[in-house]
């Protein structure tokens, strides 16, 4: 029996676990480091206790600190939520050598299921389907040559030892499966501290179906449905929906029963979903078993009814599972997606920056995961992952049409974030047939606008100038007619966005805005505004739009996009072919993983210098001028922080006297 949890995470799973729990009657102890020290986790909680500074390896990795805490706080029961020590086999051993309850599968099982080669050989004995494949601990290419020959091209190399797109490789040429293999090793090795391979048969335009599996103590174990997890970039999910529009009854009893076995095959206890790749004819073969609560299970949770922690915590203390397989039903429809601290438009690339205001749009079937607040900050200690936003519907158009309203309704305002690419995403035909396989995104998807950099319309223009210089000259007013009366010309507006600086004209004719962008003119009146929301009739049209101005910056949303614009009415004028500085520095805290330049080599503006690991992605950095390296501080396997100069470009003597007789 346990009376206090702690829980070993942070964010929007902290919360999550929290709120059950509390529900329960259960005391909860939040763990934080100094980067969470205000976060909305460690509020919720009834305790708190500091395990560490920002790095993720000094805090909510560090065993021993969490177990501190536990002793501290007298919690006997620990539950790690997902990703850091969720699935770290020594963790529940050293829980269970302090006598705490881990809220998770038992030490072996978790082992055992870790390792995809001796994770697939019991699947294998236990009559689950595994894709065709070859594994050894050999490190000459000769055997996995032989092996690859005799599956046939494609094949897939994968680390034994984990996930999430590290140490994968697909390989369509025998001559290239050498040098893969040495890559895959090098990086398995580096991300797992484990360089054993697996080579496998690729399933060409495969989905990705998990089920998720419940197990208690004593021997009892069922499955609640599949959830369709096809939607990816790089390996990492994007989309989650229950149930799956490619699966049909008698393949979810095929399935269910699969994993099911696979769960007793290795004494599994608790929540816990094993992963299936699926090929165009609906067969299925396992893939991995994640030992642990999932991402994505709000979705299980609306089509099912069922809380799953609270079904974790019951297993936990001994209570056996009251349901029967034939005691779950699947109702309605639900998907889910991440809302990421990221821009699509630049190759998925983490972002940090403040939460300046987050206004989720809820509304009749939406549920919003979250573990943040405003004023809060993106970081780049962490996942970038800063909600989940889950819809439920009737049937699947219904739940589909509602999360595309939230996600284009929802006000994140500061840091660059992922929502419209996830709207278009639902929005999309293949998607919304229900035929999206994992190569949707690099298919279908792959020229859709939300991947691209876009310059904003000269409407959003005019929209965020009249923003500025209504907010910048007379602040929110009740009474906005004639605004400006005694305007005796067009007053100029200059914004930048990315690269681009565009001049916007406003002339008011008698509350009547006139604003003129480049060769095209707009009409705006002003319906009503406040600190954060202006209402306009644009060209003829009224529409909502907020927005916060920080400084020089204004943070709009319009029309489900999150817009940036620099007020740079007064800045100096800059040089069109002026290049940059030259300091090549670190964009995040993150470890140098590669150094493509030494001392004395000549380059050019927009070639990659080095190559900087952070927040789960790999980040080149680039030179932003011609000329030669100097100054080269750091070697592959430094520890960087934000902003640290790497090496310095020396631009051309040439260029520079170039540019000297030009002023």
């Amino acid at each position: 029996m346990f009376n206090k949890l702690l829980i070993a995470n942070r964010g929007e799973i902290a919360v999550r676990v929290n709120r059950t729990a509390q529900a329960l009657g259960y005391r909860t102890v939040a763990v934080f480091s100094d980067a969470d020290r205000d976060a909305p986790h460690v509020r919720m909680a009834d305790e708190a206790v500091r395990v560490g500074p920002a790095p993720a390896g000094e805090s909510y990795l560090n065993i021993e600190a969490i177990l501190e805490a536990a002793r501290l706080t007298g919690a006997d029961a620990v539950h790690p939520g997902y990703g850091f020590l969720s699935e770290n086999a020594a963790f529940v051993s050293a829980c269970a050598e302090h006598g705490i309850t881990f809220i998770g599968p038992p030490a072996h099982a978790m082992e055992l299921m870790g390792s995809k080669r001796r994770s697939k050989e019991a699947m294998a004995e236990a009559g689950v389907p595994t894709v065709p494949g070859f594994q050894s601990t050999e490190t000459d290419p000769s055997p996995w040559q032989k092996a690859a020959d005799g599956i046939g091209y494609p094949v897939m190399i994968k680390a034994s030892a984990g996930g999430g797109g590290r140490g994968m490789r697909l390989v369509h040429e025998p001559d290239k499966l050498a040098d893969e293999l040495a890559r895959a090793r090098s990086e398995a090795e580096s991300a797992f501290g484990d360089g054993e391979l697996i080579l496998e048969k690729a399933i060409v335009r495969p989905r990705h179906i998990e089920i998720q599996v419940f197990a208690d103590q004593q021997g009892h174990a069922i499955h609640l449905g599949e959830r369709d997890c096809s939607v990816q970039r790089r390996h990492q999910k994007v989309v989650e929906e229950a149930p799956s529009p490619f699966v049909d009854e008698s393949m979810r009893q095929a399935m269910g029963d699969a994993a099911v076995k696979a769960a007793q095959a290795c004494g599994y206890v608790g929540a816990g979903t094993v992963e299936f790749i699926v090929d165009e004819a609906q067969n299925f073969y396992f893939l991995e078993m994640n030992t642990r609560l999932q991402v994505e299970h709000p979705v299980t949770e609306e089509v099912t009814g069922l809380d799953l922690v609270e079904l974790q915590l019951r297993v936990a203390q001994s209570e056996p599972l009251l349901l029967q397989q034939s005691d779950v039903r699947i109702q309605d429809h639900a998907i889910e997606v991440r809302l990421y601290a990221e821009d699509p438009a630049q190759g998925y690339m983490p972002q940090t920056g403040p939460l300046h205001r987050w206004r989720p749009a809820l509304g009749d079937g939406i549920r919003v995961d979250d573990g943040i607040r405003e004023g809060n900050a993106v970081t780049p200690h962490y996942d970038p992952m800063i909600a989940k936003i889950v819809a439920r519907g009737q049937d699947r158009n219904s739940a589909r049409r509602r999360l595309i309203r939230s996600l284009e309704d929802t006000v994140l305002l500061g840091v660059t974030h992922n929502a419209w690419f996830l709207s278009r995403i639902l929005a999309h035909e293949t998607f919304a047939a229900g035929e999206a396989t994992t190569a949707f995104l690099e298919t279908e998807f792959q020229g859709d606008p939300s991947l691209s950099p876009l310059d904003p319309t000269t409407a959003e223009l005019a929209l965020a100038a009249l923003m500025l210089y209504r907010t910048g000259i007379t602040g929110p007013l009740e009474d906005h007619a004639g605004w400006s009366n005694s305007l005796p010309s067009a007053c100029p507006i200059q914004l930048a966005t990315g690269e681009g600086q565009q001049w916007v004209r406003l002339t008011d004719q008698r509350g009547l805005i006139e604003a003129q962008v480049g060769e095209t003119r707009h009409e705006l009146r002003i319906e009503s505004q406040d600190a954060n929301e202006l209402v306009v009739t644009l060209d003829g049209v009224r529409q909502k739009s907020q927005y916060q101005i920080v400084g020089s910056t204004l943070y709009c949303h319009a029309k489900g996009r999150a817009l940036r614009f620099e007020d740079t009415t007064h800045a100096p004028a800059r040089r069109a072919d002026e290049q940059g500085s030259g300091e090549v520095r670190a964009t995040m805290d993150g470890a140098v993983v590669e150094v493509s330049v030494t001392e004395g080599d000549r380059v050019q503006a927009g070639q990659t210098l080095a190559v900087l690991e952070a927040m789960k992605m790999e980040h080149p950095l680039r030179a932003d001028r011609d000329g030669e390296i100097t100054g080269v501080r750091v070697s592959t396997g430094d520890q960087v922080r934000t902003r640290q100069i790497l090496m310095t470009v020396t631009a051309d003597a040439s260029r520079d006297a170039e540019s000297n007789n030009d002023k």
